[in-house]
C-alpha cells in the first residue's frame, strides 16, 4: 500500500514537489500522506495531524504547572496579606469615642 502526497507551497512560499509514501530511507510503516496544505509528510496513522513527537507536550504541561503554581502562591500570599492588614486595622482601631475637647453639659432651666 502506498499514498501520493501532491506538491504544495510551504509556509515560506517555496514549491515542494510531490512524493510517494513510504519515502525511500524512511519508515516503512509510514504509508499514508498526512499534514496540511503547507506541510505534508508520510505517516503510519491517517488521522495524524502533527509531524512531531508528542514529548514536547510534556514540557508544555510542566511549564503550565510551574506557572500555575507560582500564580497560586502569589494569590495565596496576597490573600494572607489582605487578611493580616484587615486584622491590624480592626484591632488598632480606638475603642472609645474620641475626645473632641468640648465638654457637653445638659441645658438646665434658668430663671429670669
Amino acid at each position: 500500500m502506498s499514498a501520493e502526497c501532491s506538491s504544495y507551497l510551504n509556509a515560506d512560499k517555496v514549491l515542494v514537489n510531490g512524493f510517494s509514501c513510504p519515502r525511500a530511507g524512511g519508515d516503512a510503516r509510514a504509508v499514508f500522506c498526512c499534514g496540511f496544505q503547507d506541510v505534508k509528510y508520510c505517516c503510519d496513522d491517517p488521522h495524524s495531524f502533527f509531524p512531531y513527537e508528542h514529548s514536547y507536550m510534556w514540557w508544555l504541561s510542566v511549564g503550565a504547572l510551574v506557572g500555575l503554581s507560582i500564580a497560586a502562591v502569589v494569590l495565596f500570599a496576597f490573600i494572607i496579606t489582605v487578611c493580616v492588614l484587615c486584622y491590624l486595622f480592626i484591632s488598632t482601631k480606638p475603642r472609645s469615642k474620641l475626645d473632641t475637647g468640648l465638654s457637653l453639659q445638659t441645658a438646665g432651666k434658668t430663671s429670669c
